[in-house]
């Protein structure tokens, strides 16, 4: 169904782009080293190499040493300027904190030091490219700024056109997660690469902040594309809310750390529009909207309050008056989730972006990607859509069993076209 007025998600519009940069390095010279006499310096090479030209703005400083490690980095533009840069975990690169400027020149200087103390410096100097005039790969990043989000929200990013397979490894590897206290995660792809979840094995422990970065500007995407933006956000996790929906009893289940705190009588979908089983997230929030679905074969226009959204396709828990005699007992809507209108003002109130709702019983599953659905795969299945290496610490125990549901078939048009009754 959809919208009489554009519904937007609390998301921030990024944009994808070519990634990482080859080369050799430069020139190199042995630092005076204080320890042992004959004990030999690290060995350190720095990409991208010295004279490159036609690097992309994206490019970071890759670092590869022997003997040591890397114990300085230092890289300013033509004008003197120091760039900021952020190691990677693993050390193999420095990030710069923004994206360079086009037809530019950099230097970067590197020292690793070894364990006897004697050190390697190496200098390179490279051009970047002039400001690309492919075409952009939009991104949406929905994960606000300076918000507080439930326990379940996996940090989303979307992509139009979908980024195709070959480029998805690129692309992963410019998007950043840090989280305080740590609580290490993946990101996973939906099929189509029409999306991507980043979660951790369990849901976020409550009071967690969560720093986001999607670096994607400049960074080259197959061969005829570009991202063409870099955005960061940083938030933190509430107090934990869940809701549990059962299609047999008509009842909902409001839980807060665990605890039952209130039951509400619900109409799910009509056997013709059946609501989907499987674990949500919110992923917005209406005090009123308009729900249209002219065109369709049920066309209606009707105003609701108290709207929450849990799928792309239009699933929603909102306020339903013209339904409150059935709630509890018989299924009539579109496909959403129907409580009293006082219900649904209580639920705003206690609910948030993010808190995870589970629906079960009904005579249809929820479709992976349809929705914000990172947590409707087990976390085994769930790593098996990383396009990168998972870290060792954060891989499946080889005993569990495979998932049954697999993640299979691609997601719905990641945007709010179509809303339920």
């Amino acid at each position: 169904m959809r919208l009489r007025r554009r519904l937007t998600l609390l998301g921030v519009v990024v944009a994808a782009t070519p990634l990482v940069l080859v080369g050799c390095t430069a020139d190199s010279k042995d630092g005076g080293g204080h320890g042992k006499k004959h004990a030999a310096p690290p060995e350190l090479t720095v990409t991208p190499g010295e004279g490159a030209k036609g690097v992309p703005i994206s490019a970071e400083v890759g670092t590869r040493v022997a003997g040591g490690r890397v114990s300085a980095v230092r890289i300013t533009d033509d004008k003197g300027k120091e760039i900021k840069a952020e190691p990677r975990e693993d050390g193999s690169a420095w990030v710069p904190s923004t994206p360079l400027q086009p037809k530019r020149t950099y230097t970067a200087e590197v020292t690793a030091t070894g364990d006897s103390g004697r050190t390697t410096t190496r200098k390179t100097t490279f051009t970047t490219m002039p400001k690309s005039t492919k075409p952009a790969v939009t991104s949406t990043l929905y994960f606000g700024d300076k918000r507080t989000y439930g326990t379940a929200m996996p940090v989303t990013v979307a992509f139009d056109p979908p980024i195709p397979k070959e480029a998805r490894a690129d692309v992963q590897r410019r998007l950043f997660v840090k989280t305080n206290p740590s609580q290490p995660g993946v990101w996973s792809w939906v099929e189509d690469g029409s999306q991507i979840y980043y979660r951790a094995p369990d849901f976020w422990r409550p009071g967690t902040t969560i720093s986001v970065r999607s670096a994607l500007e400049g960074l080259p995407i197959g061969k005829d594309l570009v991202g063409d933006d870099d955005r960061r956000s940083t938030s933190k996790i509430g107090q934990q809310v869940s809701l549990e929906i059962d299609n047999a009893t008509k009842q909902m289940s409001v839980l807060r750390d665990g605890k039952v705190i209130r039951k509400i009588p619900v109409s799910l979908g009509k056997p013709s529009t059946p609501t989907s089983s499987g674990k949500m997230v919110i992923m917005e929030q209406h005090q009123f909207t308009t729900f249209d679905t002219t065109g369709s074969a049920d066309p209606y226009v009707v105003d609701v309050e108290d709207a929450q959204r849990l799928t792309w396709g239009g699933e929603f828990i909102h306020g339903a008056p013209w339904s409150e005699g059935e709630q509890g007992s018989t299924n009539t809507s579109h496909g959403c989730t129907n409580v009293s209108a006082a219900a649904a003002d209580w639920l705003m109130n206690v609910t948030k972006v993010g808190d995870l709702v589970t629906v079960k019983g009904t005579e249809v599953e929820l479709q992976y990607g349809n929705g914000w659905t990172a947590w409707n795969v087990s976390w085994d299945e769930f790593v098996k859509g990383s396009a990168l290496p998972v870290p060792s610490g954060l891989k499946p125990a080889p005993s569990q069993p495979a998932h049954p549901g697999a993640v299979a078939g691609g997601s719905p048009a990641p945007h709010p076209s179509v809303t339920g009754g």
